[in-house]
């Protein structure tokens, strides 16, 4: 093991020597790592460093072809979900698995509920006991509320609630802040740090290094499938944790602008969207603009008014100088726009179906051959080996379902669809186009990005929260608090800047002071 300054106070969950190949593609290239009782051990690496997998054979989900894994005195050679559960380790994905209609008590009870003499389910009992468990997190929950009225932050506590109930010895949180408001962020990570005191390892994996540096204990990055490093609190920095992941990303914000063409492709008069406006703002040729805002800003309800998914209810739109009515998705389609919607495992991708599926469906008619209609495998697949080549997708698998992807690798496959050259929009919305994806693939989506406007000489629109993303990809920045527009110009602000001007009570004028 590379770099591993002193072994933490209590072993907890030890892996040592953990393969893994898929036929003849090395994911995990021997790793050996010790995860803490008592802990925070953040767990790092850019796309395709094979953290998916690592979590996979966690949690009982993938096994590996060797590993001797230690928790406390116990060893294993790899785990069944079921066996994984004994063994004491929980794992909480992004995406929650949650019954909405259910009740807080119901969800941490869900599966192993508490069940009178007769079979029937006791509810008081478990709604006495859950906000017992609640209490002893410092959750101010009422066991009783439907889950699904609550706020993301709120839905991921529960999970924790749950898992937290059947006493694990590790604790695994994956991006759990992907979804989640800034005071949303902070509770979480105050609760994560009470989890570690109680004696849990706490495997937090994440892409948001800011967190890393507030709540670990420890660090590890993964790189090839191997680990590359481990380091304390005391060790750890921003440059460091960058150069760590991806040693070829830019830490500096400079790059040179695309030259950006005299035509506007879109041009907004007063446009308003059910929360958002008026707006007016032109969009040219090759120039990528970010709409930057906190939660509730109101960034996806004007991305998804202009793809047609809600309506307008005020101003114009032109497309290349044409007004267009955008009351369909299907009717902005027509009008040369496309959405790439942020929650792209129930809005972008269909999980079961290929990578050359995923990628090309909008363009299968297009496609097939001109006498039968019928699917030409040879020109989807000369398509996808070319968007494999540009966006460096991995594994380069045409068969692979999406679902079987890394977040970065499957956020590549749905901005593709709209990149690959086949029929592409005027104009393409980004809602949130890094959201759980990792440095390394985040490099290579602004590359992406900015020379499929550049050459296309289209138009690009996205919407973020990340203050750095606005100042690496756009070339110019729209504002927006509460829906309205607090902001517009270069995007060549400090970050400091940026965010001040996004917080409710702040205005461009007292920034500038």
């Amino acid at each position: 093991m590379a770099d591993v300054p002193g072994e933490p106070a209590r072993s907890g969950l030890t892996i040592a020597n953990l393969h893994k190949s898929y036929d003849e593609n090395r994911v995990l290239k021997g790793i050996d790592l010790v995860f803490g009782f008592g802990e925070v051990h953040a767990l790092l690496g850019a796309n395709g460093a094979g953290k998916s997998t690592l979590l996979g054979c966690l949690s009982g989900a993938v096994h590996p072809d060797r590993a001797d894994i230690r928790i406390g005195e116990r060893s294993y050679d790899g785990f069944t979900p079921r066996r994984a559960f004994d063994a004491g380790i929980a794992i909480i994905y992004q995406h929650f698995q949650l019954i909405g209609p259910l009740s807080v008590a119901d969800n941490i009870f869900l599966g192993r509920e508490l069940r009178r003499p007769g079979g029937t389910v006791d509810r008081r009992r478990q709604e006495r006991e859950a906000g017992e468990v609640l209490a002893e997190l410092g959750l101010d929950l009422d066991p009783r509320a439907p889950v699904g009225g609550l706020s993301v932050g709120a839905q991921q506590m529960v999970e924790i609630a749950r898992a937290v109930r059947l006493d694990p010895r590790v604790l695994i949180l994956d991006e759990p802040t992907a979804a989640l408001g800034a005071h949303e962020v902070a509770a979480l990570l105050a609760l994560v740090r009470r989890l570690a005191t109680r004696g849990i390892a706490v495997v937090y994996v994440t892409h948001l290094l800011g967190e890393v540096l507030e709540v670990a204990d420890r660090a590890t990055v993964l790189r090839d499938g191997r680990v590359h490093w481990t380091r304390p609190r005391s060790e750890l920095t921003l440059a460091g944790l960058v150069e760590g992941i991806s040693p070829d990303a830019a830490t500096d914000r400079e790059r040179k602008r695309a030259a950006l063409g005299s035509d506007v492709v879109l041009r907004l008069d007063g446009a308003c969207s059910g929360f958002t406006g008026p707006l007016d703002l032109d969009v040219r040729a090759g120039e990528v603009v970010g709409v930057f805002g906190l939660l509730g800003s109101g960034r996806t309800d004007l991305l998804e008014s202009l793809a047609g998914v809600r309506s307008l209810r005020g101003g114009a739109v032109r497309i290349d100088d044409t007004p267009v009515r955008l009351g369909s998705p299907r009717a902005a389609q027509r009008s040369g726009v496309a959405l790439v919607p942020s929650d792209r495992k129930a809005q972008a991708l269909f999980g079961t179906m290929t990578a050359v599926e995923n990628m090309l469906m909008p363009h299968l008619g297009r496609l097939a051959g001109r006498r039968t209609a019928l699917r030409s495998r040879r020109r989807e697949h000369d398509v996808f080996a070319r968007m494999v080549d540009t966006v460096d997708l991995v594994p380069p698998r045409a068969a692979q379902p999406a679902d079987g992807f890394s977040g970065g690798n499957a956020q590549k496959i749905a901005v593709a669809r709209w990149t690959c050259g086949l029929g592409s929009p005027r104009l393409l919305l980004l809602d949130e186009p890094t959201q759980g994806v990792d440095i390394g693939a985040r490099h290579d989506l602004y590359a992406l990005v900015r020379s499929w406007a550049a050459d296309a000489g289209a138009a690009v629109l996205f919407s973020t929260s990340d203050p750095e993303e606005v100042l690496a990809l756009a070339d110019r920045v729209v504002v927006l608090v509460e829906g309205r527009v607090t902001h517009v110009g270069p995007a060549d602000l400090e970050e400091s800047a940026l965010v001040a001007l996004a917080q409710p009570a702040v205005t461009e004028r007292s920034v500038a002071s």
